[in-house]
């Protein structure tokens, strides 16, 4: 799959456990990012079904806010989603937001109400 039409103006890095504060310089690669040589990201829509797919376990997740245009490194879009050849930092972050689910909830669900997401 391409890149969407329109792209979007934002995409996000999700976190199982809360960044560094202050936010760092260049965010330490997970160990998947490490391991397939780039920063897995998710459009605002992705973002439910992606934590819904391989966060189940989590309670609680924070999404990082980047700003696709003012991305330095190179970005390519992989199966439609968005993929970070390179990495990013605290100058890149447009917003940082917490969420949380209840036990038995979906993130999906969860979600669905943000309009923080866009």
């Amino acid at each position: 799959m391409a890149a969407p039409e329109p792209l979007p103006k934002y995409i996000y890095k999700i976190l199982p456990s809360p960044p560094q504060d202050p936010l760092p310089q260049e965010f330490p690669l997970s160990q998947l990012d490490a391991n397939d040589g780039f920063v897995h990201l998710s459009t605002a829509t992705q973002v439910p079904n992606t934590a819904d797919l391989f966060f189940t376990d989590a309670t609680q997740l924070w999404l990082v806010k980047l700003e696709l245009a003012k991305l330095a490194d190179p970005l390519k879009w992989e199966s439609g989603f968005p993929h970070l050849y390179g990495n990013f930092g605290a100058a890149d972050v447009q917003g940082l937001e917490k969420f949380e689910r209840k036990e038995g909830q979906k993130w999906s669900e969860s979600m669905q109400t943000s309009t923080w997401l866009e």
